[in-house]
């Protein structure tokens, strides 16, 4: 973790007129401090960096969170965040209006006695950049996944059920150096293929079917996320229509964004590819999402898609079409905006691959 972090941050408190901020939001404070323990809050002012977390942590956090001035806590934290704030004559502090509950921020009016400027979104958005050790980070989870799917295609066969899958490729990623899944795993097969989020169940595979998997690895603090879908043969001839109208939409997407397009530039991108091959009413979600400390970060690529795109962005590309009573086809990969486009970080084959 480098303290550019805690610069740029201080950069945009300048631009706000805020001299503080009150950070109470697990993914942010790590991204700031680099501290993973399960507690604690950072107050970051024009001149300093604090940490405040309790007994638990008073060896790990001075370890980990470099810079920081560690304040340990026994009891009620915001008694001692309150005193921390006026050993520091701070009068006006800025807090994550999205993390905050209206209770703790009673709680924290009450306790803290000082003006409470909500911020929306400020650490999330230095966020949505990623610098070279994050992106290496990514990589590595990536890496895994690719990994993953290859181990998968030996194992997936007709009569196991979706749930033995999941439990196979969450093990698989597990034994392999993921901390976790990055999120629930989607194995669906046949006419539940049609659901964008078909959690894993019982269905067994049969000949035929369709089977989606998207799932992530959720490595040192980052996450990767991909789909790929096969066919349990025999393949059929709409098998094939679907799936290479999505693999072309997605082929085209990841050749054509580039930075200063905004999200829903993107976006149309796949759907109107979609749609001109008579698909567009099957393909119902939008076309990405940012991926970082977790899977789904800014920037949307979707309709209303609004943030543009900048290098060192990492966002996901996965058009679908979803046919009930028949089935569907996702195609998912990870991809960096560079100064020129995109680069993917998963490179798994999109090659069809029929199981028998």
């Amino acid at each position: 973790m480098s303290n550019q972090r805690v610069e740029r941050l201080r950069q945009r408190l300048q631009e706000l007129d805020l001299e503080t901020l009150f950070v109470t939001n697990a993914v942010n404070r790590r991204y700031l401090s680099g501290f993973t323990g399960s507690a604690g809050y950072l107050v970051i002012t024009m001149q300093e960096a604090l940490l405040i977390t309790d007994f638990r942590y008073r060896e790990q956090a001075p370890q980990q969170a470099a810079g920081y001035r560690v304040i340990e806590h026994t009891g009620n934290p915001a008694v001692t965040i309150a005193e921390t704030l006026r050993e520091l004559g701070i009068r006006r502090i800025g807090f994550e209006q999205h993390d905050v509950s209206y209770a703790d921020y009673q709680n924290y009016v009450k306790e803290f006695g000082i003006e409470m400027v909500p911020v929306d979104q400020l650490v999330e958005q230095l966020r949505m950049t990623k610098d070279d050790e994050e992106l290496k980070l990514i990589q590595e989870a990536c890496d895994l996944v690719d990994r993953t799917y290859e181990h998968m295609l030996g194992f997936i066969r007709p009569g196991m059920t979706e749930r033995d899958v999941a439990l196979e490729l969450e093990f698989f990623m597990r034994a392999h150096g993921a901390d976790s899944p990055s999120f629930d795993t989607i194995v669906a097969s046949g006419v539940r293929s049609s659901l964008p989020h078909g959690a894993a169940s019982e269905k067994v595979l049969e000949p035929g079917d369709f089977v989606t998997l998207d799932f992530g690895a959720y490595m040192n603090g980052y996450c990767s996320d991909i789909t790929r879908t096969v066919v349990l043969g025999p393949l059929s001839d709409r098998h094939r229509e679907i799936y290479e109208i999505v693999l072309e939409a997605q082929l085209l997407a990841l050749e054509r964004i580039k930075p200063g397009m905004t999200g829903a530039e993107a976006d149309r991108i796949a759907r109107d590819y979609i749609a001109s091959r008579g698909y567009g009413e099957q393909f119902g979600h939008g076309l990405g999402h940012g991926l970082g400390m977790e899977v789904h970060e800014q920037p949307r690529l979707a309709r209303t898609g609004s943030i543009v795109l900048e290098p060192g962005m990492v966002v996901t590309i996965e058009p679908g079409i979803y046919i009930p009573g028949f089935g569907g086809v996702r195609i998912e990969d990870d991809a960096v905006v560079t100064e020129t486009g995109l680069k993917r970080l998963t490179k798994s084959t999109k090659e069809l691959k029929v199981l028998q």
